[in-house]
């Protein structure tokens, strides 16, 4: 009993110096590689409508939007816009096991929207990352992914659980006012994946994010002004988990706290699109690396991976790229043709392409428990009869091969090629210090 007022004690007691450098790294990593994101994202058609909105409604802040020429407004819209930038073509991070948690793309656009508007500086910005991380990360596993299950979309649910408690502690709230920020921010979950049923509206996915940022920077607002939010919100009769879920775990909402440092479990995407296409997409590169196969010469490439794998990702013709950055299918077809790691491989001319649509409709998902909750099974047949198999069971830059820096920086420097060199270098190595930054008005990108 008394999960939500435990998780908001661990947040608002999180100090610095009880981090470890191990969790220092991964969370200059993580904050390196989702700045990335939002500057790619910025010039995305779906993300100018949002940042449009922004700009019409909201101006003369001092938090940035991260985007070349990117403009201040006021910290929940620089919120709702950096979120749903960050996650504007698949290509922040997430956590292993996977539980929908996304910390990168769910916190900071919402810390460092407050650490602008307030000159806060970097020791107060990873602290509130991690003590948003370690709350979310047991809030996701506590759902048992039900949540998903029923319709919901995870990042949308438990975001704003992460975005608060993360301004929260930028704030410096105690526990008591921490614990309301919770309860407040549960009013604000929401969130459908209909757009994976439906083909059509997949700009919604992207908004979720922003959505679940802006809701933190409110629900801690309103908490700083004494509002006040159920005390029992998560573990309660009418609670989140036993409304938004049909299974739920309760014990895991308090797993190790202030034992273990659940943080590390992030991990960064080596390829631009959905995290289920990750373990395929790495067995298909390391197939390819030991005997080289032609499109032209598969007859079937089988993927076997998870239910949840085969009834969302099995989309053999989508409609757009963003569909297409969810379809295990096309994603998979794509890999033979265009650089899967280059988030410009996945444009619509791609959709039009009539070669990586054939090969996609050529790709059969099959569930198959023997892959694993994260890895996968590949098999190729080739029009000669001939049968390649593939088994990856540890997935490159997760916890269980940790991300190098020059991995980060590598994948940084392929996102922001269309800015300013030095200038980009400059902001990694900031960020990989970013516990000396006193605070973040240098932050815009030229």
């Amino acid at each position: 009993m008394n999960e939500t007022k435990t998780l908001a004690a661990y947040a608002a007691g999180l100090r610095y110096e009880d981090i470890p450098e191990s969790v220092l790294q991964c969370v200059r990593n993580s904050i390196c590689d989702t700045v990335g994101a939002i500057v790619f994202g910025y010039d995305l058609p779906w993300s100018r409508m949002i940042n449009d909105y922004a700009m019409t409604y909201n101006q003369g802040g001092r938090s940035r939007i991260l985007g070349l020429g990117g403009q201040l407004v006021q910290p929940p819209m620089a919120a709702l816009v950096n979120g749903a930038l960050a996650h504007a073509f698949e290509l922040d991070g997430a956590a292993k096991p996977s539980s929908g948690a996304h910390p990168g793309a769910t916190i900071v656009p919402a810390t460092l929207a407050v650490a602008q508007d307030r000159g806060i500086g970097g020791r107060e910005l990873i602290t509130a990352f991690v003590a948003g991380t370690e709350v979310l990360v047991r809030i996701g596993p506590a759902t048992t992914k039900s949540n998903e299950r029923r319709g919901f979309h995870s990042p949308s649910t438990t975001g704003p659980f992460a975005a608060a408690v993360g301004v929260g502690r930028m704030r410096g709230f105690d526990a008591a006012r921490m614990t309301n920020t919770l309860g407040i921010a549960a009013s604000l979950s929401s969130g459908l994946v209909q757009f994976a049923r439906s083909g059509t509206g997949g700009m919604v996915k992207r908004l979720h994010f922003g959505r679940a940022n802006e809701s933190g920077v409110l629900a801690a607002g309103l908490a700083e002004r004494g509002f006040e939010g159920p005390q029992d919100i998560l573990e309660g009769e009418l609670g989140f988990l036993r409304v938004f879920c049909d299974t739920y775990d309760m014990e895991k909402l308090t797993e190790g706290l202030g034992e273990a440092f659940f943080t590390t479990r992030i991990y960064m995407k080596r390829y631009a699109c959905h995290g289920t296409c990750q373990a395929p997409l790495q067995g298909l590169e390391e197939l390819r690396a030991r005997r080289p196969v032609a499109p032209e010469d598969i007859e079937l490439i089988e993927v076997h991976g998870t239910t949840e794998t085969v009834k969302r990702h099995d989309i053999p013709s989508p409609p757009d790229p963003m569909i297409g950055q969810y379809s295990v299918n096309f994603s998979a077809a794509l890999s033979f043709f265009r650089n899967p790691k280059d988030p410009r491989s996945f444009d619509q001319s791609a959709i039009d392409d009539k070669d990586i649509m054939a090969l996609s409709r050529r790709v059969r998902l099959i569930e198959d428990i023997e892959a694993g909750k994260t890895g996968a099974i590949i098999r190729i047949k080739l029009k000669s009869g001939e049968m390649l198999e593939e088994r990856v069971t540890v997935i490159k830059a997760t916890p269980s091969s940790p991300v190098t820096r020059e991995e980060v920086y590598e994948k940084f420097s392929l996102l922001t090629s269309h800015c300013n060199k030095a200038r980009m270098d400059e902001i990694f190595e900031r960020l990989q210090g970013i516990e000396n930054e006193r605070d973040f008005n240098w932050l815009a990108i030229q």
